[in-house]
């Protein structure tokens, strides 16, 4: 299958689990009406609606389009991981119990691992 292709800093943050440095992502600060697709396989993963403010330096979701993200714990039994559930794509991580929203969930989404589609396109075909 192909996939959309990746920068080489892309690859480390979506491939190889890295984390882009916090406040320099496009997307930490961005809150126009769309929806954020993975950046490499085009599913839907987050509304905008679901975008706030958690002033942690990466965009921050308190909700997922159903089924779109799959979490796993990671071994440091500390956090859990988030992925693309079509391309299993690294996201970021999730956290519960911070009192940000009602839904009591961040998560922290790395802007290289997501790109936005303005409310007014057509959302492109996921890759599967």
């Amino acid at each position: 299958m192909q996939y959309y292709p990746l920068t080489d800093e892309e690859k480390k943050v979506i491939e190889d689990k890295g984390t882009e440095p916090a406040f320099r992502g496009e997307y930490d600060e961005f809150y126009e009406e769309g929806m954020y697709i993975c950046r490499k396989c085009n599913a839907p993963l987050f509304s905008s609606k679901a975008k706030f403010d958690a002033g942690c330096g990466w965009p921050a979701f308190d909700t997922f389009i159903a089924e779109s993200v799959s979490e796993i714990p990671v071994a440091d039994g500390e956090r859990i991981e988030i992925k693309c559930s079509n391309c299993k794509g690294h996201l970021g991580h999730v956290f519960t119990g911070e009192h940000f929203t009602a839904s009591n969930t961040r998560h922290c989404v790395n802007s290289l691992s997501i790109r936005f589609v303005p409310l007014a396109e057509k959302l492109p075909p996921p890759i599967v």
